[in-house]
């Protein structure tokens, strides 16, 4: 029986894992997963957790759940040696585990791009995964809190400022529904005015989204900035110290959110810890039927998708072209590589991935979005209804489906749910402080208790 170990279990590894229980006959072949996470993040769902449109457990799907003949290893994987078989595995806790294999899958996702901006690992969000989502609207539901007992002043202004970089769809999308959000709870609490808010949207290139045309983009900057937020093209952040946010421009001001969202990078198992080929970027080279190798040489029984493959897009029509990291590409190069592993078991050859885009949906706050299909652009509400139908259709399993849309329809009924639950990240304080009120805010890192 031949062991296949799948590092990453994300998009294509959960599908990959997927395919493979579904496919595999009975002595064929044992599969491993190893991951640090127990579950795989639906992230298109992220930017609604923010807002609280989506409940956060239902952006994330169960790996035990769902993988039920998968061996699953909690831990992340820290080195490839692929010349004896071998991954290195670190787990949360005891000794490091070497595991080996016969068949090894690489789809470990992207890391959160970041750069060596003062402040920024103190002060910053980042927007990957569900416990960030999840943090950063506590943290803004807790600001507004906040905010409402303070007279007007610096302290109260810090925590109605809020500040994203980056200008790509996890960004632009965040940004849009945590401003929706916040203009809702205005409502709530008539202590602050609409003009307190101050949302501000950083982007190093000229012009944001850049999976949509020139056009389109525009009308999403005219959009945010009719709906009070600040865009800052052309710009980056250089010094986000104690909060107080330093841009290029030379403009300053002090923010009380700061979420980072400036793009991904190749994950450092790849790019740093692997005799597996990569290329300049730090990405696996990876042939047309998802094998590793170039076209000319395959590496024998390695396989690799998602965030940290160079897969050639062969559905461009351009030499040397690439498929887009998005959530599209790698939900369905995961289920291509497990019909592929198959037939290279049943001594069949593999198939090409080739995939013709869907065009691209991004959802800018509560009933507002933007579509695009070539030439093709719908914007507003009936964008928004797409984003929205077409996720609740491609997120795994029809438990999740069920859970999702559950929750649009009761926050249709009766709004959207504010209490924030900040608190969670310090269960023990109260029993420790026998109830005794902290006046100092902790800071976003402090340890739990």
């Amino acid at each position: 029986m031949r062991d296949i170990l799948i590092i990453g279990g994300g998009y294509a590894g959960f599908y990959t894992a997927w395919g493979l229980e579904r496919k595999l006959r009975r002595g064929e072949a044992r599969v491993t997963v190893v991951d640090p996470r127990p579950y795989m993040t639906y992230q298109p769902f992220l930017p609604e957790v923010l807002a609280g449109s989506v409940e956060a457990r239902h952006a994330a799907v169960s790996l035990r759940r769902h993988l039920h003949r998968t061996r699953l290893v909690a831990g992340a994987a820290t080195e490839i040696r692929h010349s004896d078989r071998s991954v290195t595995v670190r787990p949360e806790s005891g000794p490091d585990l070497v595991l080996h294999y016969d068949i090894l899958v690489i789809t470990a996702g992207a890391v959160t791009r970041t750069f060596p901006v003062p402040g920024l690992n103190e002060e910053a969000f980042g927007l990957k995964h569900v416990e960030e989502a999840v943090a950063i609207r506590d943290r803004l539901l807790t600001s507004f809190d906040r905010a409402s007992g303070l007279p007007r002043g610096p302290e109260r202004e810090k925590l109605l400022t809020v500040t994203f970089v980056g200008g790509g769809f996890s960004g632009v999308e965040g940004f849009g529904e945590l401003l929706a959000l916040a203009t809702a709870l205005l409502k709530h609490y008539p202590e602050i005015d609409a003009e307190e808010l101050r949302f501000h949207l950083v982007e190093a290139r000229g012009r944001i989204l850049p999976e949509v045309s020139d056009r389109p983009g525009e009308w999403v900057v005219r959009s945010l900035e009719k709906r009070g937020a600040v865009v800052h093209l052309n710009t980056q952040m250089v010094s986000a110290e104690k909060s107080h946010v330093v841009l290029s421009t030379g403009e300053e001001f002090d923010s009380g959110l700061i979420v980072w969202a400036a793009g991904n990078a190749s994950n450092p198992v790849v790019h740093n810890h692997t005799d597996l080929p990569v290329d300049e970027r730090g990405l696996l080279v990876v042939r047309p039927d998802l094998r590793v190798g170039t076209t000319a040489q395959a590496v024998e029984d390695v396989w690799a998708a998602g965030d940290d493959a160079a897969v050639p897009d062969l559905a461009a029509g351009t030499p040397g072209a690439l498929t887009v990291p998005n959530a599209q590409h790698a939900v369905r190069q995961g289920k291509r590589m497990a019909r592929n592993i198959l037939a290279s078991l049943r001594g069949r050859p593999a198939k090409n991935y080739v995939h013709h885009g869907l065009g691209v949906v991004a959802t800018l706050g509560l009933g507002r979005g933007i579509f695009q299909y070539h030439r093709l652009v719908i914007k507003g509400f009936p964008a928004w209804l797409m984003h929205r139908g077409y996720h609740v259709l491609a997120v795994p399993t029809w438990e999740r489906k069920v859970r999702v849309l559950a929750v649009w329809c009761t926050a249709a009924l009766y709004g959207r749910d504010i209490v924030s639950l900040a608190s969670v990240q310090r269960p023990r304080e109260a029993f420790v402080t026998h109830g005794e009120p902290r006046h100092e805010e902790l800071p976003a890192d402090a340890p739990t208790f």
